[in-house]
Formats: C-alpha cells, sequence, structure tokens
C-alpha cells in the first residue's frame, strides 16, 4: 500500500481490454473516474460504443471454440494459478478498489479475498461438471446429462465491489468453458483491467476474457448483440429489471440481481451490546454502499428507545477520513452526485416527519475539504410510507422503525418490495425458528447483520431485488453459465428390428 494517500495529482488514462491487450476505442467518448477523497477526476476512461462492443464480443467468440473444448481440469489448473496471482497481489488490488471507490483499505482487502474464494471455488469445476449417468433405463438403452457452456456471455457490475463482483461473473462462466465481456462500473474501472491483464499472466488464452468501459450505451450494445448469449448483472432494481426484460425477449439467459432495502429486526431479549456492534458495522461499513448494508432496524416491542440511545454515541463517534489512512471506520461516497441523492434522502426524511438524531450533513474531513464525505447519519419514528424507508439510499443512513411484536416485524418485512437479506437478533430459538420460515427475503441471518453467504453457496434476494431464475456464484453459477442436455443410447445390436409405434416406457 502506498505511504501517500491519494497523492498523485495525474490523470490517468485506462483503456478497454479486449483479445489480450489494452485498446482505446474507437467512439472517442470518455468519462471521468474521481479520487472520492480528495474530489478530483483521478483517472479517465474511454466509453464504448456498439462497434467497441463489437470488437470485444468478436474476440470473445473467436476464442469460444477451443476454450469450451479444454479440458475442465486444465481450465482448473489455469484458474489455481491465477489465484496465486491473486494472492500474490492483494494489496495492489486492495488499492486499486480503494482509490476508485473510496472505500478503507481494509474494507478493500476484504473485498479482494471474497473475490478469491470465488476463484478458489471454481477451481473444483470438474467435479462440479459432474453429471448423472443412468445404465440401462430399458432396451438396453443407457441414459445421461451433459452440461455444456453457452457461448459468449456479459457481465455488468456496480461501483461498490469492483473486484469481488466481476469475480462472481466471469470466473465462474469462464470456469464453464464460456468466454466473456465485462462492463464494468464506469466509477470504478481501474481494479477489473488488472484482473484482466492477470487472467492472462494466469495463462487463459486472449480473448476468453475481456473488458469494456462505458455507460448504457455499452450495456445495450451487448443486450442487442446476437453473439452473445447470457448476460449477468448487478445494478439497481430500475436497472436490472430493464437488463434482464430486454435482454429475455431476445432470447438470452439473464440473472439480474437488484436493489435492497436490509432490515434487522431486534428483539427484546437480544444480547445489544453484540447487536449494536453489529449493526454499526453493517450500516456504516463502507459508509453504507453495501447491497448487505443494514439500512432499516425495527424494534420489537420496549426496545426501541434503548437500541436508538446506543446507537447516536457510537454514529457520532465514526472516525470517518481517507480510504488509505489507518484506523477509521469509514471512508467517503463515491462520487459527488450520489452524495447529493443521499442529501436528498436525509432531507426527504426531515420533511416527512422521521426524528433525525444524528445528522452527518455537516460532517468534514481535514485536509480532504473537497472529498465526497458524509458522516453518519440516523433516524427514529421513521413509518413505512416515508421514501427513507422504501427507496435504498446506498449510504450511511439508518433509520429506525418500532413494531410490537415479531409477528409485526416479519409482517413489516414481508411487505416491501425488495428482499435482499435480513437478520434477526435474540437469544429465544422458537424465534429464530419462526423467523427463517415465514420471512420472503433471500438471504436470512440469525444474529448475523450481513449474511452474505461464502463461495460455495449462493447469492442473492427475493422479490424486486433478483429478477430471473438464478442466484450467483456457487453451484447456481453453474447452472446459469451452462446448458442442460440429456443424452439417450442404444446400439445397433440391441434394437429390435420393426418399427415401434407405442410411447417409450422406462424398464420396458
Amino acid at each position: 500500500m502506498s505511504d501517500a494517500n491519494q497523492g498523485d495529482t495525474r490523470v490517468r488514462e485506462l483503456g478497454h481490454f479486449i483479445d489480450g491487450q489494452r485498446v482505446d476505442g474507437v467512439s472517442g467518448r470518455f468519462g471521468d473516474v474521481f479520487d472520492p477523497v480528495q474530489g478530483r477526476v483521478a483517472a479517465r476512461v474511454p466509453f464504448a460504443n456498439a462497434a467497441d462492443v463489437a470488437v470485444a464480443v468478436a474476440a470473445a467468440k473467436a476464442a469460444f471454440p477451443a476454450w469450451s473444448e479444454t479440458a475442465p481440469l486444465k481450465r482448473a489448473r489455469l484458474l489455481f494459478r491465477f489465484k496465486q496471482l491473486l494472492d500474490e497481489h492483494q494489496d495492489e488490488l486492495a488499492e486499486l478498489v480503494a482509490r476508485d471507490h473510496g472505500k478503507l483499505f481494509s474494507d478493500a482487502k476484504g473485498e479482494v479475498l471474497r473475490g478469491i474464494e470465488v476463484v478458489e471455488f471454481a477451481c473444483g469445476i470438474p467435479n462440479l461438471l459432474k453429471t448423472d449417468f443412468t445404465d440401462q433405463i430399458g432396451g438396453d438403452i443407457d441414459s445421461w446429462n451433459l452440461r455444456q457452456p453457452l457461448g459468449v456471455a456479459a457481465g455488468v457490475t456496480p461501483f461498490n465491489f469492483p473486484m469481488m463482483v466481476p469475480c462472481w461473473m466471469f470466473v465462474m462462466a469462464a470456469a464453464c468453458g464460456n468466454t466473456f465481456v465485462l462492463k464494468p462500473s464506469e466509477r470504478t474501472p481501474s481494479p477489473s483491467i488488472r484482473l484482466a491483464e492477470l487472467f492472462i499472466e494466469a495463462g487463459v488464452p486472449k480473448g476468453v476474457f475481456n473488458v469494456v468501459h462505458g455507460n448504457k450505451d455499452a450495456v445495450d450494445a451487448l443486450i442487442e448483440h446476437p453473439d452473445v448469449a447470457a448476460i449477468s448483472v448487478v445494478a439497481s432494481t430500475p436497472t436490472a429489471e430493464y437488463i434482464y426484460g430486454e435482454g429475455a425477449k431476445r432470447g438470452k439467459r439473464v440473472q439480474a440481481l437488484g436493489s435492497a432495502k436490509n432490515h434487522a429486526i431486534v428483539m427484546p431479549d437480544a444480547n445489544l451490546d453484540q447487536t449494536i456492534d453489529a449493526l454499526i458495522g453493517s450500516a456504516y461499513g463502507s459508509a453504507g454502499e453495501r447491497c448487505m448494508a443494514t439500512s432499516v432496524v425495527v424494534a420489537v416491542g420496549r426496545t426501541g428507545d434503548e437500541v436508538v440511545e446506543r446507537l447516536i454515541p457510537r454514529v457520532r463517534s465514526l472516525r470517518i477520513g481517507g480510504s488509505l489512512e489507518p484506523d477509521l471506520d469509514m471512508g467517503p461516497l463515491v462520487t459527488a452526485a450520489h452524495r447529493a441523492k443521499v442529501f436528498g434522502y436525509i432531507d426527504a426524511g426531515v420533511a416527512a416527519g422521521a426524528r433525525l438524531v444524528v445528522d452527518g450533513r455537516g460532517h468534514t474531513v481535514s485536509g480532504h475539504e473537497e472529498g465526497f464525505f458524509l458522516g453518519g447519519s440516523l433516524f427514529d419514528n421513521v413509518k413505512p410510507e416515508m421514501s427513507i424507508y422504501r427507496e435504498e439510499i446506498f449510504g450511511p443512513v439508518l433509520s429506525v422503525v418500532r413494531v410490537p411484536d415479531l409477528a409485526s416485524a416479519i409482517a413489516l418485512v414481508n411487505a416491501h418490495e425488495l428482499g435482499n437479506c435480513v437478520s434477526l437478533f435474540t437469544t429465544d430459538g422458537g424465534s429464530a425458528r419462526v423467523f427463517s420460515r415465514q420471512i420472503r427475503v433471500g438471504m436470512v441471518g440469525i444474529n448475523v447483520a450481513a449474511p452474505a453467504p461464502s463461495a460455495w453457496h449462493s447469492f442473492g434476494g427475493w422479490k424486486r431485488s433478483l429478477f430471473g431464475d438464478h442466484h450467483q456464484y456457487g453451484q447456481e453459477a453453474v447452472r446459469f453459465f451452462t446448458r442442460y442436455k440429456s443424452v439417450m443410447q442404444r446400439w445397433p445390436d440391441s434394437i429390435a428390428k420393426g418399427a415401434e409405434f407405442t410411447m417409450p416406457v422406462a424398464g420396458a
């Protein structure tokens, strides 16, 4: 890690990564990448048009035949080498994440490790692609199934996890024999370029993994390209729903994760010392720019006053500063525009009548006065009809809602249109069992504030937090990035003479 925090004032020139090399592209359009700590432009990234996307897709298409026929064991050995390179470059990758996004270096390091976990899982692809065989189902016929790659797959990833989420997609797609075109967030593009370089260094053939930058034009070009067979997306719900709809109507396979509004239900019997620690870390880590961040505390019964009283000093004492500085709790938001959006939600909450007990809007950081900083904010007496309850804020803002009992808390969560993750804090096993069975949310935590599954499970929400049939990574990713084929086989010396007009029956 560099000693100075964002001390380099040069504007870096970034490029696409296509067919194993950096490419400037032909669109002539560029976007700014900001240093969130200093509040200035740090890099310039090209925005792809349809022609740029077509070049990347053509490279992926050309690489597909040989890569798809490469033995899974050989693909796994290349992934082992890629994993080794990621281990060796952990700090470099974490610094790229921290500089583009603004999250703390320690937090970025955790993101890198979670990305590496997916690679470790993918290294088991020879076993993950094993399928079923049935001997002698009837009439000297054997039956088995295959899982075969789709072709060229594409991914659209968000700004908040620019290393980990791409690994969810391109690593699993490539392990299954597909080739890939990634469109990372234009706000945090640097880590994806380095990932592509390391993929090549690991020995993966050119064209298997390509990166194109840009905005909606690049996304639309991927959706519309006839050679793109599948699209994986993590984005806001409106964007995820748009890509899912446009891709599906063109016959593409699409998995699309959307927005989140994550609740933490606190029961009267909860261990409040542990609960408050969990809530503070989940709500304000990475400045709340996580799809797993707790954004609503549902205080049951008499717990409301004590929960708010305990949260107030903790929120006020958050240590906020530059992302590469030590001993901090939170860095800046990703851009000035995003900070203004979060400001707007705080204003709306006050106007709607919620009680703003901690106001982070006036927070500044000495030496970084132009940075995109916002202090932690805390609302009490939030009602379900308020926008700060209904909509994803994606910032360091926590709301407290009060309900009389667990049944009311479950009904409240189940009524929300989003269903990414939810947590229950309790010491009662009966409450936990009722909650885990009745809650209509995709990822559930019991005394765990951010229940993000490990790489060998799968990640995804319910309701309008997920479009499509598959969750991300784990065995779900193997199913998404492969097509099922059933094979039945019989040899001539066992075939009876004459036509058969009856319906085939197993065992006959």
